[in-house]
């Protein structure tokens, strides 16, 4: 296990309620190739701060490079709901563009 990881595990041991400390080890065990658990970890971000949107558009992404396009398409098209009710149009935007990309 790296050190990044390392530490990000030990902060929520140590109960973080921080949610960029679930979404950064969930980058980071995407970071080491291992998706599934990286997916495990923006659904345990999910349901801890459903309202974090930077999660869904991770989530859409990592669900699409394991090849289902059908849990993509929930992760983003959820995602645009959030980013929508938070007015983060950004987010809303990038959202939408890979919803737009995915394969049918």
């Amino acid at each position: 296990m790296n050190k990044r990881l390392q530490m990000l595990e030990r902060m929520i041991e140590q109960g973080s309620q921080d949610p960029f400390v679930r979404y950064a080890r969930a980058l980071e065990l995407r970071s080491l190739g291992e998706l599934e658990r990286a997916l495990a970890g923006l659904e345990e971000v999910r349901t801890l701060h459903p309202d974090y949107v930077p999660t869904y558009l991770m989530a859409g992404q990592i669900a699409g490079q394991l090849a289902r396009n059908t849990e993509a398409r929930s992760w983003l098209e959820q995602g645009i709901a959030v980013a929508t009710t938070a007015r983060d149009e950004h987010a809303r935007s990038e959202l939408q563009s890979a919803l737009d990309d995915l394969p049918a």
